[in-house]
């Protein structure tokens, strides 16, 4: 049974579609800007409608005054469930020059990975954030991110770390 549960779990590479769903070069300097520039690029990839921008941006910020997904290692998950989606819906940023997150380390952010779900499927995408938290934990998997030239070398990465 528990087989079966995992298998119906999304993956970072079914929520990152396409490498325009990827910021290589987030500009970035706080939390909150990082959210903001990571739900325009979902708009921009017509993920979100325009005008739900600063509604999906209250959410996603109410959430994270509450705690910071700043998880340490460099890792930022900011997530939030919204009715103003119907699927999953994600946009991943790096920054070289790190992010501040307020980090339960205190160390900058590098990677920020926004997360989108709506209501009806919250319980099952909490097992889906949690095994993008794993995944981006690991040390090698966060290097070759951090070292990849652009957006479609970070997708290939990600997408050589699916299911087999």
């Amino acid at each position: 049974m528990h087989r079966r549960i995992e298998e119906n779990l999304m993956d970072l590479g079914d929520i990152l579609s396409g490498p325009e769903q990827i910021l290589p070069e987030m500009q970035a300097a706080n939390r909150w800007e990082a959210i903001d520039e990571l739900i325009k690029n979902l708009v921009a990839t017509g993920k979100i409608k325009a005008e739900n921008l600063d509604a999906i941006a209250a959410v996603v910020k109410r959430r994270e005054s509450s705690m910071s997904t700043g998880i340490g290692f460099g890792i930022g998950i900011p997530h939030a469930s919204t009715e103003m989606i119907s699927e999953v819906v994600g946009s991943l940023g790096r920054s070289k020059q790190g992010i501040n997150f307020d980090a339960l380390d205190n160390q900058p952010v590098n990677l920020a990975m926004l997360f989108l779900v709506p209501p009806v499927q919250i319980q099952k995408h909490l097992h889906t954030l949690a095994n993008i938290a794993k995944l981006l934990h690991r040390s090698e998997f966060r290097q070759a991110l951090l070292q990849a030239p652009d957006a479609v070398a970070m997708l290939k990465i990600i997408k050589d770390q699916g299911p087999k």
